[in-house]
């Protein structure tokens, strides 16, 4: 028996990273995983994987999301969770970020996850009980230089978890945000390994560490929600000061 055998949950950006992970882990215990993104060669060779479906989801079109939970209710007759995982950055100083690029940084990170959420309610609700999980970033802890964009996103994604939470308590569905720091995926594959080093862990994280978290937050977090859960080897701790 897995402790999720009774869940049917929609990853978005579930073909690789952090989201494939996420994906591997859930079916692992139990749950029928439905695979969400724009990368469809991809995305299918992990539902392949997971035994699970892969639908088509561009995350900033509200028609691409009533389609993914469209065919999620109808392989699986329920929905019980949803992991807002797609996201993209920009690594751009405020100045310099042009309108076109601050708009599909927000589209993607902010407005997808409202969108994701947005869709997936009512068949949450319909089944009485459920749980979404929305991957914010320490960006949505802290600031950080040539980042405003995805900064402001991030923070943005923080917000709307507390806000939804408070809409949804009352249906018996929590929501939580993951915040990880620097993770080995496509997405960090150009920033030096370096900026790790003064962290109390000192080393990058791995997909494997957040997609537990994940698991934890859907499987065992429940009294939490509207809270933050931040997996970042201690960066947004603090600094040592040497005297």
């Amino acid at each position: 028996m897995g402790k999720l055998d009774e869940d049917v949950i929609i990853v978005s950006g579930g073909s690789r990273g952090i989201g494939a992970q996420i994906c591997r882990l859930l079916a692992s215990e139990g749950a029928k995983v439905v695979v969400a993104d724009v990368l469809d060669d991809n995305g299918q060779e992990v539902a392949a994987e997971v035994d699970g479906i892969f639908v088509h989801l561009d995350v900033t079109a509200p028609e691409s999301w009533q389609a993914a939970v469209d065919a999620t209710l109808s392989t699986y007759g329920h929905l019980t969770g949803l992991v807002n995982n797609a996201g993209v950055v920009g690594f751009t100083p405020v100045g310099d970020t042009s309108l076109e690029e601050w708009n599909r940084i927000i589209a993607v990170n902010l407005t997808g996850v409202f969108l994701g959420m947005e869709t997936a309610t009512p068949a949450l609700k319909a089944n009485g009980r459920g749980v979404i999980v929305n991957l914010s970033s320490t960006a949505g802890i802290q600031g950080y230089g040539n980042l405003a964009a995805y900064v402001a996103s991030k923070w943005g994604v923080r917000g709307l978890t507390k806000a939804a939470a408070l809409d949804l308590g009352p249906d018996n569905i929590r929501v939580v945000s993951i915040h990880p720091g620097g993770i080995r995926t496509p997405m960090t594959a150009g920033i030096s390994e370096k900026v790790y080093a003064r962290q109390p862990i000192a080393r990058i994280g791995e997909p494997d560490e957040i997609a537990k978290l994940a698991l934890f937050l859907i499987a065992d977090a429940t009294y939490s929600t509207g809270t933050e859960f931040i997996a970042d080897g201690g960066a947004t701790v603090g600094q040592v000061i040497n005297v």
